[in-house]
């Protein structure tokens, strides 16, 4: 009497990819497990959980150059004839806390990396300044901020910095260590066992006798199971008898997630594989022939849960079928994506000058705009390790060329694989950017996502060049005291893009807890004398603090110029809402102006609110079609965002977000 799982095989019934792929779906489905592992052992491991910054980096304003910390405005008009000369107070090198304000008419000496004193805006780099006992000769004037390297300007503290899914190169590695992470949420690599078949088959290395070959199949295999993400144990050759198979194939059960052989899958003299599979245990043989070629006496079994892909001996077929079947399985566990390219043309974005005298490498995002690439350059400076993270490649400038054109071509050489965004995103940062993007990919895995953050000005000529589909920003006009819509007709935009409603964000007085100096008003810290911290000009804060400023001139009967002479540090500017929060954390300032939701990492610090303001968005018509556009205004008008949304503080949305502004 015939054994009744034995009459039912599917031995050599060739179908097709998709039922293959069907039958097997349909009884295993791959799935990922998040394990965490030293920050030293996460190289090349795929990233299980988005990283966020804990802490601003740099966390204070630093000193980018070794020089003297000045206010700027002492050295206006310094030359080589007629030198500044300031008195020199103290130093302070890299890792002090300094305790010495400068004041008009003094400096401090700094080194590189060093903490920027209460007071300075600026750093002269010594090789403009000559020294005589306590005095400095300065030959050459600085502007506010310059030779300063902001708190939070590289990675802001709550910014998304790594995304989930992210395979970890050494640029990333360097990332988190920058943030302090000592270990990493990754996925774990599913173990493959590999096991070669066949009499004739002889190891690497080993005597060639006739009639033997050597095993191309298991340095292949194990090979493409790295390049895919899995862990690979390679079991060694075995000849063709069904009790060694069986034999290994029990004992690749014990510890591994999926199983490979090759060889002993046709209908030769031998080829006993699929027998020994479907005994061993159910539901065993799934399919035993697939109509491709090469590649079609392929056999694919279930054993206890566990996946067991039996390839054909010769080595194109087994490498084609591992491609077709295999591959996917173990990427999709490992989360590993494609293997990268090496060099791309494209077209610059913008126009950048390379004045530096040496070969550039610039760093680049790579952009698709009407099929046609173009290169969008970093320019957050090589103190940025986040610039390596957020990189696709760099273009190689040599020393004689002093700027690249917008649209000249350029060499783009990868980093890493290159996965072209579906939707790009360029202008100001916000944390609920963030948010909306961690939903998107939460509705829509595979969707890639390109963000640059340029702030709201170099958004809207993002948009204006055609470069970006979505730009954000909060760009106040003193004219008509409203936020966004003024500037469509300023830029021409009226015809090429639409205005979408965000969300309000509240921008205020940050101040430290239980407020000290008891301050209740901008008008108050200003009567009182405290030491500000300002933002850069060209920001959508600074706009705001100086029609604030404006309107205590006008109640003063002053000029805004006069006014400002009366506020101390009004010159020392920050480039980011955290290093507005970070200078008055650590006292460097008694109070700042930035968005409520800059103090969510900062215990120390409580706000005095001032007005909203509106964050809106900025989209392309021309990609209004796009389906990664379509998911940003369905998520931004969700009520599950908005929810999420308005547990930020001082972030509110209304009946109007997601709509377009008329």
């Amino acid at each position: 009497m015939s054994n009744p799982k034995n009459s039912r095989k599917y031995f050599l019934e060739t179908i097709s990819i998709e039922e293959a792929k069907n039958r097997f779906l349909s009884h295993f489905s791959p799935s990922k497990t998040v394990e965490s592992v030293p920050i030293f052992e996460a190289y090349s491991r795929v990233l299980a959980e988005n990283i966020r910054s804990k802490i601003d980096v740099p966390p204070f304003d630093r000193a980018a150059m070794d020089g003297y910390g000045v206010i700027s405005r002492d050295t206006w008009g310094a030359d080589e004839e007629n030198p500044v000369v300031l008195e020199i107070i103290g130093e302070i090198g890299a890792g002090e806390i300094p305790k010495i304000e400068v004041e008009a008419g003094k400096c401090l000496g700094i080194a590189t990396g060093a903490v920027m004193p209460r007071g300075a805006n600026a750093v002269v780099m010594v090789e403009y300044t000559d020294r005589k006992e306590d005095k400095i000769f300065i030959y050459k004037p600085v502007s506010p901020g310059e030779n300063v390297y902001p708190a939070g300007k590289d990675i802001m503290a709550g910014e998304l910095l790594i995304r989930k899914g992210t395979v970890l190169s050494a640029r990333e590695i360097g990332v988190l260590s920058a943030i302090g992470l000592c270990e990493v949420p990754v996925y774990k690599k599913p173990k493959v066992a590999v096991i070669s078949t066949g009499n004739e088959i002889v190891e690497p290395g080993k005597p060639l006798s006739p009639g033997k070959i050597y095993d191309i199949n298991a340095g292949t295999i194990i090979a493409s199971v790295e390049e895919c993400g899995g862990d690979p144990v390679f079991l060694g050759i075995i000849k063709d008898d069904p009790e060694q198979l069986r034999e290994k194939i029990e004992k690749a059960l014990t510890f591994s997630d999926i199983i490979i052989f090759s060889g002993g899958t046709s209908k030769g003299l031998g080829d006993f594989s699929y027998r020994v599979l479907d005994e061993i245990g159910e539901p065993g043989i799934l399919v035993h022939g697939i109509s491709v070629q090469p590649g079609k006496p392929t056999i694919i079994a279930i054993i206890s849960g566990k996946p067991v892909f039996g390839l054909p001996g010769y080595p194109t077929s087994a490498l084609t079928v591992f491609t077709l079947l295999v591959a996917p399985i173990i990427r999709q566990i490992s989360g590993k994506m494609e293997t990268p390219q090496a060099t791309l043309k494209a077209k610059m974005a913008i126009k950048i000058n390379t004045e530096s005298g040496r070969t550039l490498l610039q760093p680049v995002h790579l952009i698709n705009r009407h099929e046609k690439l173009q290169a969008y350059p970093i320019l957050k400076g090589s103190g940025a390790i986040s610039t390596l993270a957020e990189a696709d490649g760099y273009i190689k400038i040599p020393p004689e060329k002093q700027f690249i054109e917008e649209g000249e071509k350029v060499n783009v050489q990868l980093f890493s694989e290159l996965s072209l965004p579906d939707l790009i995103f360029i202008g100001s940062n916000d944390f609920c950017v963030n948010t909306i993007f961690e939903s998107m990919l939460e509705k829509d895995p595979n969707l890639k996502i390109k963000a640059i953050n340029v702030g709201s000005e170099g958004g809207i000529r993002a948009i204006a060049a055609g470069q970006t589909d979505i730009s954000g920003i909060h760009l106040l006009d003193l004219k008509t005291g409203e936020y966004n819509k003024p500037f469509l007709e300023t830029y021409s935009l009226k015809e090429k893009a639409t205005l979408i409603r965000g969300y309000s964000r509240l921008q205020g007085l940050i101040i430290r807890k239980d407020n000290p100096l008891n301050i209740k008003s901008l008008e108050d810290a200003i009567e009182k004398g405290v030491f500000f911290i300002n933002r850069n000009p060209g920001s959508g804060t600074r706009i705001l603090f100086d029609m604030l400023l404006e309107k205590i001139a006008e109640k003063r009967n002053t000029q805004l110029k006069e006014l400002t002479k009366e506020i101390k540090g009004y010159e020392v500017e920050a480039k980011t809402h955290s290093a507005v929060a970070s200078a008055v954390s650590m006292g460097k300032a008694d109070i700042g102006i930035a968005i409520k939701t800059a103090l969510m990492f900062y215990e120390n610090l409580e706000f005095i609110p001032l007005k909203e303001e509106k964050y809106d968005f900025l989209i392309l018509n021309d990609s209004m079609d796009k389906p990664g556009v379509n998911l940003f205004i369905k998520t931004l008008k969700s009520e599950d965002f908005q929810k999420t949304a308005e547990k930020l503080e001082g972030i509110k949305t209304d009946e109007n977000t997601g709509k377009p502004i008329q």
